[in-house]
């Protein structure tokens, strides 16, 4: 078997790129997408031959107009296969604090969002589907403890 062969046989992962932005009181801030119910961080998916680094980049300049450099990841999530869905891979970065000029800065893509919203960690679960909030949740606590955190399905192992 050739190499392209052997290429070819190799199973295929989505993978995304989320980021992580907080306001001065360490709210998270939420998106409200315009083509589906529940709220999502800022990202989407990694494109081809894009890192998910770049990915993340790229999705926060479509979506909020930002231009801005990731800080650390913050956790990697392994989201098994689900009905419609192939398995996938979650990159977590943070984006820092959103406050004063960076804040005023952010322009929504309005055929993609509707809203954002700062919302307390805590109150997470009230917007966003159980796999991203438990993602989530998991993200902020690598946060404060300066960590990088490996999940599946939300859960650290």
């Amino acid at each position: 078997m050739s190499p392209e062969e052997y290429e070819r046989t190799l199973p295929r992962k989505r993978v995304a790129a989320g980021v992580l932005f907080f306001d001065p009181e360490g709210r998270v801030l939420l998106v409200d997408p315009v083509y589906k119910p529940l709220w999502e961080i800022p990202g989407g998916a990694v494109e081809w031959d894009e890192s998910p680094r770049a990915g993340a980049v790229r999705e926060v300049k479509e979506e909020l107009g930002l231009e801005w450099k990731p800080g650390r990841l913050l956790g990697v999530d392994w989201r098994g296969a689900r009905p419609g869905r192939s398995e996938g891979l979650v990159y977590v970065f943070d984006g820092g604090v959103l406050s004063g000029d960076r804040l005023a800065g952010v322009r929504l893509q309005e055929e993609e969002l509707g809203a954002m919203e700062f919302v307390a960690v805590d109150r997470v679960r009230e917007r966003l589907v159980e796999r991203l909030a438990v993602r989530v949740e998991a993200c902020v606590r690598a946060r404060e403890q300066g960590l990088t955190v490996y999940l599946e399905h939300g859960v650290p192992v």
